[in-house]
């Protein structure tokens, strides 16, 4: 008689990692997962050890979600001898909160019980945190949570109880303090009451977690192994046991090159590379050797794509390392642009074009008080209101930034700026358009200030992200083509605003995560526009956006592997992105600099591209990308003349010529 097999789905986090992630890391990610195995009227778990609880009635409560994995044809008392053997594998001073967790028991659980795996989306999480700049900043930090102490020593304060001394040291490596500070603290709470290890008792260490290694894939029987060879394009297997004194002796190397190589090689999401570690004296391990025809250890074993291509017995360093690097050379081979020389484009900074310019403030203060006069009647709260940016703000913004200042004020605390957004959210839902141009380039100059730029990124998403309101508002004025002349220095502010965002890389990051599209919309109307200093500005924010993601695939190609592909939605967008800076240079026959920032911009777009073969080439044959470059050069191409810089005109040939 066969029993239903379910997977409890909780989040340790209680929903902070759904609401903050994508500000702290620029990615989303909706939870940090905790699962247990319930079969046989039992709930079982990964914790302080192997625990079994009535079903829900464990501490985390009620589960997020239930997941059907099918059923068993095994009995309890199989299961419950496979537990117990088990026992000896999972104790609690083995466990860690990436790489050996409760999601690798529930996965082992499943596989024997039913021969499946958990979903993808919950063993998959250590490895999409960990490609994210947070994430790999934050890994030492989480190790030194689960650091075993060294033969005989006594346990330390920080084995015994990390989360406060982590939640410390995350807000130091985080972007926000704040966020990390809150949502590691939650993480660490809920880990402690869910009996995560103090010190190992018998005072022995645990080499696999000591080191500060990758996730590394611990299969304990075939399912599991197999469901990693499938959601892996490059796959190293080392077969061990405990009792093998040269597996002891190779363990560092392989734990370090899986940091280093998956860390490097985009691993996780099921295009990357994984690092498996197989005992064979442990659950079904000598199962999965046996059908590979292992007999001794240490043995490894390389897969790509699901099949086998080497493998390699004994200890030698220096030929497992290079079988390591032959093998991801293989799977991910160098970006086909690593091998152009453009010197050209090299001269090109990537550092953002910021508009710094400080206004008359006076006069600032002066104009948009008198719109608040003007409109006090439809404004809740004018006085305070006016009395808060243009005595509050304004004052700040004299301090901070003013060259006659005797001394720089100090940056606003959380309070002032969130009274600052809940002014400036009513003026944008009191004020049209070209009466909001001041407050926005206030706005413009304060972004300037780091402070003022990291609050931006955490909030974004928030009621109280003030540059997603002044978005809003100048969307709504481009979808209105009567109301675009009048609308115009609104339009002008808000592209400089943006484009000053990008002197903050937490906040740069945040906008290309979640405004992409908005400000895409934004930037594809007004690099059209018909006056010219709209077109500078959009062409410059453009340019930020364009050489933000140029750094970053610039530090992934010094490297030997990558980049790798983007997601369907990145692709689409990058298509777009192309294909509307195209349409701007041919467009642009007045301002050789117009020309010179989107021709830059084209080149970090199209330069290591991890579409360009599939995508961008074909689209750019079809957009005649050659040609429009070229005309450029020619007469009447831009001004009279044609371009006539001599660094512009080496630029477009270089594009044309090699990227196009």
């Amino acid at each position: 008689m066969s029993s239903p097999v379910q997977l409890y789905v909780y989040d340790l986090s209680n929903g902070l990692a759904k609401q903050l992630s994508l500000q702290l890391t620029g990615k989303q990610i909706d939870g940090i997962w905790h699962t247990s195995v319930v079969v046989f009227g039992q709930e079982i778990f990964y914790g302080q050890g192997i625990c079994i609880t009535r079903p829900g009635q464990s501490h985390h409560g009620k589960p997020l979600q239930i997941v059907d994995m099918g059923e068993t044809a095994l009995d309890q008392e199989t299961f419950n001898e496979y537990l117990q053997e088990m026992r000896s594998h999972y104790t609690a001073d083995k466990y860690h909160l990436l790489e050996f967790n409760c999601n690798s028991f529930t996965n082992d659980c499943v596989g024997f019980l039913t021969g499946g795996s958990i979903p993808s989306w919950i063993s998959d999480l250590p490895s999409d945190f960990l490609s994210t700049p947070f994430g790999a900043a934050l890994r030492p930090t989480i190790d030194n949570m689960y650091r075993r102490p060294v033969p005989g020593a006594a346990p330390t304060p920080a084995t015994v109880q990390p989360s406060a001394q982590a939640a410390a040291a995350a807000a130091a490596a985080s972007p926000n303090p704040q966020l990390a500070a809150s949502l590691l603290q939650a993480v660490a709470s809920q880990a402690m009451a869910n009996g995560f290890p103090s010190a190992s008792t018998n005072g022995t260490s645990t080499p696999s977690t000591q080191t500060v290694a990758s996730p590394i894939h611990i299969c304990t029987n075939t399912a599991s192994f197999h469901n990693v060879l499938k959601t892996h394009k490059a796959v190293i297997a080392f077969f061990t046991s405990e009792t093998c004194p040269p597996c002891r002796m190779i363990e560092p190397l392989f734990e370090q090159l899986a940091w280093n190589r998956t860390k490097t090689s985009g691993a996780g999401g099921g295009a990357g590379v994984a690092f498996i570690k197989v005992d064979l004296g442990v659950g079904m391990g000598n199962a999965v050797a046996g059908e590979y025809g292992v007999r001794v250890t240490p043995t490894f074993i390389f897969f790509k794509d699901g099949q086998k291509t080497h493998e390699l017995k004994g200890a030698d360093k220096a030929e497992f390392t290079s079988q390591v690097d032959l093998l991801l050379w293989e799977s991910f081979p160098p970006h086909a642009h690593t091998k152009l020389t453009l010197p050209a484009l090299n001269k090109v900074s990537t550092k953002p074009i910021l508009f710094t310019q400080v206004p008359a403030l006076d006069t600032v203060s002066t104009k948009l008080g008198s719109f608040i006069d003007a409109s006090a009647s439809s404004i809740s709260q004018a006085p305070v209101v006016k009395q808060i940016l243009t005595t509050e703000f304004i004052g700040y913004l004299k301090g901070r930034f003013s060259s006659d200042s005797k001394a720089q004020q100090p940056s606003p605390n959380q309070t002032l700026l969130m009274k600052w957004t809940e002014a400036t959210k009513t003026l944008l839902n009191a004020l049209p358009p070209p009466q909001l141009f001041p407050l926005t380039d206030m706005w413009r100059l304060a972004l300037l200030d780091e402070v003022v730029s990291n609050w931006c990124a955490s909030s974004a998403g928030t009621p109280s992200d003030p540059i997603q309101a002044i978005l809003v508002k100048a969307l709504a004025t481009l979808s209105n083509p009567d109301a675009q002349a009048s609308a115009r220095p609104y339009l002008l502010t808000t592209l400089r605003l943006f484009s000053n965002a990008f002197s903050n890389d937490s906040l740069a990051r945040s906008i290309l995560s979640s405004k992409r599209t908005t400000v895409t919309t934004l930037l594809v109307s007004s690099l059209l526009h018909t006056d010219a200093s709209v077109r500078t500005a959009a062409a410059s924010l453009t340019f930020n956006v364009a050489a933000f993601l140029q750094k970053g695939r610039v530090e992934a190609v010094k490297e030997k592997y990558g980049p790798f592909a983007e997601s369907e939605e990145e692709a689409e967008w990058e298509v777009e992105m192309v294909s509307a800076v195209l349409e701007a240079i041919a467009n642009e026959v007045q301002s050789e600099d117009i020309v010179h920032r989107l021709t830059a911009s084209l080149a970090f777009l199209l330069r290591f591209s991890p579409v360009h073969e599939t995508q961008i080439a074909p689209l750019l044959d079809v957009l005649q990308a050659k040609n429009t470059l070229r005309a450029k050069l020619e007469k009447g191409g831009c001004g009279e003349e044609g371009v006539r810089n001599p660094e512009v005109r080496n630029l477009i040939q270089q594009v044309s010529d090699k990227l196009c």
